[in-house]
């Protein structure tokens, strides 16, 4: 992985490439190239480690003429970055070129077989591979390239999405998917290409999204053809309008995508929000759930899949459902449900929560539970990504595109949905009363309005982090509800400085972590009013007890923790499941500018890719 960006049509394709390939950057990535016909007939091929600038410097006065090609980041997976093994790659022959997201698991035997047919690698992906591959097949059979992908694409095993180009035929491109994302842009005389749909909406808002198993012919100024891999008969393809726009993918003035989305959070809670919760707040509205009322009256247990960030909101959704529903639920990590002999029946709703859609172990988790016969339900914010596809019934949180790769607007969304989900089936099953309902519906409506009091207190914070910049370790402390938050709290520090952070329950501390604390190792401890506030203050005790530094959240108008803590930021009284909402905003920003005051790349952090699409 990470992004495949795609153009043919009557444009210069090198200049829809690197804006694609820019637009691609917040996916994280190591490497970049691209690969373009030129009007005379040459493939050529540029490719270099690092971001998209050094392809640019590399390529100033290299020949980029050409109206077809095809693009690529890379975030490593076979083989270090470097130049030689940055995507495109390219068959021995020279005349095929081919960009990859996806692991190839049989990549091994596929090339012992091809180096005993005589052909010579030159890089260390498993990407090569599949090119190779192509031109063998395209040579012992005299077939098309269309012929020679599909056939490669069934002996290949694992996860991929390509593109490929054949210098002697410059009007088409060949594309194929299986779990892994691949979306064709349609416009006028021409067709773009790309592994989401950021790198397309500046030309045209009408878009096909690849199913697994596909593989679509794109020809210049003829109709797009899409086939199955193991039919001989055409596809329906349906078009779907995009509900995105230019400036969502823009700073906006701010210096970075994820402080911009973290100022966006009043806005995209209430897009989330609204038409969800009716007006006299007594009821809530989620066709998702209510077209499939029996399975969750039903459910004999609800599983929720995740990862990173989403599992933390996993973890608070379990808080919500228990709650207010009664139904017990657990939390699985997505990459270890697939491989654990899981227990699911058909009594069982399984939950598929995702930012991208797109999770490869999150796909696959969905997947196992649905061929057990559970009722498969996703939470996302991508319109038309795999999950959605792929769930029996879902909901979106509809947040907008989230650009930085530590995500903050999503996690409340998900959040946000899932406390909705979990009033509306306790309204169904009978298990919560309309008073409380109400409350707590209301209190959703008015978490825009809090988040936007909380950012009154950003300068405060800002210098807040001038102290801690140099730490070298952090505590983070919750309970309840707000235990989750800590350990997402902690997580945001580490994507995004590389200070090492743990998140612990308050409780726990006293069971082995509190031998680390010392006048060095900061705490973030979460201490707002709720039905553990007490024992959260003697917590704190305990860690002042020791020497340790306290930065304590805490509910407006606190003054124990006040007289206590060294540093406090308050968050305003809410109702208290939903506080996660409201104490995750100062966990964001304290990161953030502590990173920033590090000089850390925060959009785009080290090692990290926005979407995970492979194991």
């Amino acid at each position: 992985m990470c992004g495949i960006v795609g153009y043919i049509g009557n444009r210069r394709a090198y200049d829809i490439l690197i804006q694609g390939l820019h637009r691609l950057e917040y996916r994280g990535y190591d490497s970049s190239g691209v690969a373009m016909i030129s009007e005379t007939g040459e493939l050529n091929i540029y490719k270099s480690k690092g971001k998209v600038e050094a392809l640019e410097r590399y390529a100033v006065d290299k020949d980029l003429g050409g109206n077809i090609g095809i693009a690529h980041t890379r975030w490593a997976t076979h083989g270090e970055p470097n130049d030689i093994n940055a995507h495109p790659h390219y068959s021995q022959s020279g005349r095929i070129a081919l960009v990859h997201n996806g692991t190839i698991e049989n990549y091994s035997v596929l090339k012992e077989a091809l180096i005993q047919q005589g052909y010579k690698f030159v890089s260390q992906t498993d990407t090569e591979v599949a090119v190779q591959l192509i031109e063998y097949i395209m040579t012992t059979n005299n077939c098309s390239l269309f012929d020679a992908v599909k056939e490669a694409a069934k002996r290949i095993v694992g996860a991929y999405a390509i593109a490929v180009v054949d210098r002697e035929n410059p009007g088409q491109i060949i594309a194929a998917r299986q779990s892994s994302p691949l979306v064709i842009g349609v416009g006028e005389g021409e067709y773009f290409l790309a592994s989401d749909a950021t790198p397309i909406i500046e030309y045209t808002n009408k878009v096909v999204y690849l199913n697994d198993g596909e593989i679509a012919v794109i020809n210049r100024d003829e109709e797009l053809k899409v086939y199955h891999i193991n039919g001989a008969d055409q596809s329906k393809i349906e078009i779907t309008e995009l509900q995105m726009s230019i400036e969502q993918l823009e700073k906006g003035g701010y210096p970075h995508f994820m402080l911009k989305e973290i100022f966006e959070q009043p806005r995209t809670l209430a897009d989330c929000i609204s038409g969800r919760i009716t007006a006299d707040g007594k009821s809530i509205v989620l066709a998702g759930v209510t077209d499939h009322k029996e399975r969750f009256l039903n459910a004999g247990r609800i599983i929720i899949v995740a990862c990173g960030t989403s599992w933390h909101a996993a973890l608070i959704g379990k808080h919500l459902f228990e709650d207010f529903c009664r139904i017990p639920v657990a939390v699985e990590y997505a990459s270890e449900f697939r491989y654990s002999n899981p227990v699911v029946t058909d009594k069982d709703v399984l939950i598929a929560l995702s930012q991208s859609g797109e999770t490869a172990d999150t796909l696959a988790a969905l997947e196992l539970a649905k061929s057990k016969g559970a009722f498969v339900f996703g939470i996302c914010n991508v319109i038309g990504s795999s999950i959605p596809r792929a769930t029996h019934s879902g909901c979106y949180i509809h947040v907008g595109p989230e650009i930085g790769v530590a995500s903050t607007k999503a996690f409340t969304g998900q959040v946000t949905v899932l406390a909705m989900m979990a009033l509306l089936i306790g309204q169904m099953k009978g298990t919560v009363d309309a008073e409380t309902l109400e409350t707590v519906a209301n209190d959703i409506r008015r978490v825009p309005t809090l988040i936007k009091e909380i950012f009154k207190l950003n300068d405060k914070i800002e210098d807040l982090a001038k102290i801690f910049t140099y730490a070298h370790n952090f505590l983070y402390l919750g309970r309840g509800y707000n235990f989750p938050s800590a350990l997402e709290g902690a997580l945001k520090l580490k994507e995004i400085s590389y200070i090492h952070a743990e998140g612990y329950p308050a409780a726990e501390m006293k069971h082995g972590t509190i031998a680390l604390i010392d006048n060095d190792m900061p705490s973030v401890v979460i201490a707002i009013k709720d039905h553990v506030y007490d024992k959260t203050v003697n917590n704190i005790q305990q860690v002042k007890a020791r020497g340790g530094k306290v930065v304590a959240i805490v509910t407006e108008g606190d003054t124990v923790v006040k007289e206590m803590a060294d540093y406090v930021i308050e968050v305003p009284q809410i109702s208290e499941c939903l506080t996660p909402l409201l104490t995750a905003i100062p966990l964001q920003l304290l990161a953030y500018y502590i990173a920033v005051n590090k000089g850390r790349n925060v959009d785009q952090p080290r090692n990290l890719a926005k979407s995970v699409t492979v194991e």
